[in-house]
């Protein structure tokens, strides 16, 4: 069973950013210990994973906008004018209209 156009497209959207996300983590943790981490002044208070779980989550998210963005970016003038298009309205159908 082949995925559909929308499938297809969050999966062309969502893994490099999973990727992207996971190669970050890697740099950022291999040079920041969470147990150090402050916010205003005070300890953060949150357990190594939480902070490796939420900065996953963030570089998941800012990887996603880049990767929509280029996605986006990559479209030509025909594709967009496909994509804005609304369909004409509907007159009536054959078996709608009065007999006379």
């Amino acid at each position: 069973m082949e995925p559909g156009p929308l499938a297809q497209r969050l999966m062309v959207i969502g893994w490099p950013a999973f990727l992207a996300a996971c190669v970050l983590e890697a740099l950022v943790f291999a040079l920041i210990d969470p147990g150090d981490l402050e916010w205003s002044g005070r300890a953060l208070g949150w357990s190594r994973q939480s902070v490796y779980s939420a900065a996953f989550f963030a570089f998941w998210a800012v990887a996603l906008g880049a990767c929509w963005l280029t996605s986006m970016l990559r479209l030509g003038p025909a594709d967009l004018d496909r994509k804005t298009a609304r369909p004409a309205a509907a007159g009536p159908s054959d078996g709608d209209h009065e007999r006379g």
